[in-house]
């Protein structure tokens, strides 16, 4: 399977945010942060989503999503 075909899988990223927004994600630190949002869902089951996601820009360019999982407490960034 090409990468073009795989699943939208989460990648576990390391995130720096001392404040809750990250500052800088594997080690870029970021420059912008163009929109934050919240995902709540499945709170009925044992497996609830709560999710911060913040679309960013880094210092290299790279326009990023990343959240961090509320029930974990990890990091990830997932392609669009």
């Amino acid at each position: 399977m090409s990468r073009s075909q795989t699943p939208n899988i989460p990648r576990s990223i390391r995130a720096h945010a001392p404040s809750g927004t990250p500052v800088t994600v594997d080690g870029q630190a970021v420059e912008t942060v163009r929109e934050s949002w919240l995902v709540q869902d499945r709170w009925w089951t044992e497996q609830p989503v709560q999710r911060r996601y913040w679309e960013i820009l880094t210092i290299a360019g790279r326009n990023v999503v990343v959240f961090h999982d509320l029930v974990s407490g990890r990091w990830y960034t997932q392609a669009a």
